[in-house]
């Protein structure tokens, strides 16, 4: 069974959702603003995708920030940090496996048919 990690009202999370739905494929879905997420976590999300993607600089949460707390964002520590801190900073949705294992970091209609329809 796959976890799919994310916040419900989120638009990429939809588009996820409703192709994992279409495409009859088994899901979690764990809300990460009602179940905090732990540093542990992110960090192994770290192994699989680098720091630099899963921390969304492009989101809302990201421009938000002060320009001190973006330049603390420097590695994987201050990046995990900064994730549990404010979750909505991380891309979406982040799928594991049954096992843990990350698969896929955001929405894309190929690398999910790749993945999940093999």
């Amino acid at each position: 069974m796959l976890t799919l990690y994310g916040i419900p009202n989120c638009d990429t999370i939809k588009k996820a959702r409703t192709w994992l739905d279409k495409n009859q494929v088994e899901y979690t879905f764990y809300d990460y603003r009602k179940e905090p997420i732990t540093t542990a976590k992110v960090k192994k999300w770290f192994k699989a995708f680098p720091w630099e993607k899963v921390i969304n600089k492009a989101s809302t949460t990201w421009k938000e920030l002060s320009d001190e707390e973006k330049a603390a964002v420097t590695d994987e520590n201050s990046a995990a940090k900064l994730a549990v801190a404010h979750t909505t900073v991380i891309k979406r949705p982040v799928i594991e496996d049954s096992t843990g294992k990350a698969l896929t970091l955001g929405f894309s209609e190929k690398i999910y048919e790749e993945t999940f329809l093999k």
